[in-house]
């Protein structure tokens, strides 16, 4: 019998080999007793025909967490990446099966569905909360939401390849005025993505910690500085050539700033529920996903 009763399945919908393991996963779910499957129009629409999952919920994508107390993302690390807002809002678990390259969060591959996947479906598994950030923006006296990010938070000239210029500060203390490509605000969980590009440390995924990552910065002595996790950020747009950069989240373009503008990035207070098999390990998928050198001969 699975810990868990109803599961919501998430995948990408321009992949045939997504499609085989949606397929797959849902017979394997439904040879189990007690599951339910519910996923949303678009993703019913990619897998086999209805009829082949009679017991299948079908809702809108916006309802799909209101109905389940777990959730599988099939796909890539931008598939999770996706979701990682709704999920935290609504406290629900989620696993990840690679369709895609990395697959530092999505860690599960195919072929261990029975295993792996069985293991975390009997209540055997690795709990981990990864945190996310909020961005907000102050234009004058409106202050306006933005969205969240698991990864990072990027202040970027966008398509033009110019320099911007920003005053940056800590808790209300000024830290330093640059002119750049712009900055990359990482958590942990994203130390393995752009921010590592651009020379930022990794960070465990256990750290209560941000890394701000300048890029291409015109002062050869600014460097990434690792901060508290709970620190509030605030990025001031300057006037450099009244350059209008952009500001995204976890790749997302979310707003275009203007002169000025205040950016706002804080820890989100809900976080991610991240379940991984029992023999889950951070540096083995490391040495695995980035080419670490592997120990030689015995210990």
């Amino acid at each position: 019998m699975s810990e868990f009763s109803s599961i919501g399945l998430i995948g990408r919908q321009d992949n045939a080999n997504i499609a085989d393991s949606l397929n797959a996963l849902a017979d394997f779910l439904l040879q189990r007793e007690g599951i339910k499957l519910v996923v949303d129009e678009a993703v019913s629409n990619f897998m086999q025909a209805h009829s082949a999952f009679p017991d299948m919920l079908v809702v809108p994508q916006d309802e799909l967490y209101l109905h389940c107390d777990l959730v599988i993302v099939v796909g890539g690390d931008g598939s999770m990446l996706k979701v990682a807002g709704a999920l935290a809002n609504q406290n629900i678990p989620v696993v990840g099966i690679n369709r895609g390259r990395l697959g530092f969060l999505t860690d599960i591959r195919p072929e261990e569905l029975e295993n792996s996947l069985g293991q975390v479906l009997d209540g055997k598994y690795k709990e981990e909360s990864r945190f996310l950030l909020n961005v907000s923006m102050a234009r004058g006296d409106r202050k306006e939401e933005i969205g969240c990010a698991l990864n990072d938070v990027v202040l970027h000239p966008g398509i033009a390849a110019q320099m911007i210029e920003f005053s940056l500060y800590i808790d209300d203390e000024f830290v330093y005025q640059q002119a750049s490509d712009g900055l990359i605000v990482a958590t942990p969980t994203g130390s393995t993505a752009y921010s590592m590009s651009a020379g930022g440390p990794i960070m465990h995924p256990k750290l209560d910690a941000v890394v701000l990552v300048p890029m291409y910065p015109h002062s050869l002595s600014s460097r990434p500085v690792v901060i508290d996790g709970k620190s509030e950020i605030k990025i001031t747009v300057g006037d450099r050539h009244q350059m209008m950069p952009q500001v995204s989240c976890d790749g997302s373009v979310e707003f275009t700033a203007e002169p000025g503008d205040q950016i706002l990035v804080s820890k989100k207070a809900e976080t991610l529920r991240l379940l991984h098999p029992v023999d889950y390990n951070y540096y083995a998928t490391c040495r695995s996903k980035l080419g670490w050198s592997q120990r030689l001969g015995s210990p």
